[in-house]
């Protein structure tokens, strides 16, 4: 067992309080620009596609608006597809999956589809390369009322009109080994808690919504994502990160209750992608394009079920 002793700031067994948060804050360094990787990228599509501005980082707003980008030809009647990276800054191919498929492939729906794409939503975490905000809080964890992320406060008001008319939602991520030897540690230390050592799997997965499953759906993603890079196998337990695998590459988690991103729409088909960017097998390359290869077979499928229904 890794005890919080063995991460450098708090004390063993105490949760961190003001001063330790600002120790760790201290410790973080600007590793990349949201500005030349993100915002300059953003800029290229507005000849073909709305940008939204839907609010900024308040410790520094200059450096850190929100975006979102959306289709230019909203129609009232068409459903709604909504995609989300860079939840966890440090997921670079959820940022860039995201940007790829505006740049590709979202043109390829226009007049069936209304698009809103958020592709970085942690533009300080995408900086720093970190899991958490500048408040060691997870987004991801914090998407429900009076948020304690202002990064998953500002979606939610950006979303909140649509939200029950959303069909699609993906939310693009990614499980690294920095989740075992960095952040893990670092989420024990914060909580006081101790951390037991765990397996990162080594491929490409989905979680699907425990409270509202769909399998036809993440399979027609795995089975779209399987020619662009491998799939992660169940561990010895039968088991990815920990829960159970109820289809080849497919776990689930209740959504809402955990307070995650794809929980914030009444949306029919949900799903978090995982991209295993440290994988001997896939470059950054692929990593980016299996993201995009999973938000079109998310569309893909979903158009086809609107089409029956």
């Amino acid at each position: 067992m890794n005890s919080p002793s063995s991460y450098p700031i708090g004390t063993p067994g105490i949760p961190w309080g003001a001063a330790e948060v600002a120790q760790w804050r201290a410790l973080q360094r600007r590793q990349r620009s949201y500005q030349d990787e993100v915002l300059s990228a953003i800029d290229g599509l507005r000849s073909r596609l709305e940008v939204l501005p839907y609010g900024q980082l308040d410790h520094d707003p200059a450096r850190y608006p929100l975006y979102a980008v959306k289709s230019r030809h909203w129609r009232e009647e068409l459903p709604i597809v909504l995609v989300t990276g860079g939840v966890h800054g440090y997921e670079t191919s959820g940022v860039h999956g995201a940007l790829r498929f505006l740049d590709r492939h979202a043109e390829d729906y226009a007049g069936r589809i209304n698009l809103i794409v958020a592709p970085c939503i942690s533009p300080w975490a995408y900086e720093m390369i970190h899991r958490w905000n500048r408040d060691a809080v997870d987004p991801n964890r914090s998407f429900r009322a009076d948020s304690p992320a202002q990064e998953s406060a500002a979606l939610m008001r950006l979303i909140e009109p649509l939200r029950e008319r959303v069909l699609v939602h993906v939310d693009l991520h990614e499980t690294t080994d920095t989740d075992e030897t960095e952040f893990r540690p670092a989420l024990a230390a914060r909580d006081g808690k101790s951390s037991e050592p765990g397996e990162i799997p080594d491929g490409f997965y989905l979680v699907d919504d425990s409270e509202q499953p769909q399998p036809e759906f993440q399979q027609a993603i795995i089975t779209a994502v399987a020619k662009v890079t491998h799939i992660a196998p169940a561990d010895d337990q039968g088991e990815i990160i920990g829960s159970t695998v109820v289809a080849p590459g497919v776990i689930r988690y209740p959504f809402r209750q955990l307070g995650l991103c794809a929980g914030i729409t009444e949306a029919r088909f949900k799903t978090t992608t995982e991209v295993y960017p440290d994988s001997p097998s896939a470059s950054p390359e692929q990593c980016n394009a299996a993201q995009t290869a999973a938000v079109c077979a998310a569309i893909d499928f979903a158009l086809a079920w609107h089409a029956a229904a």
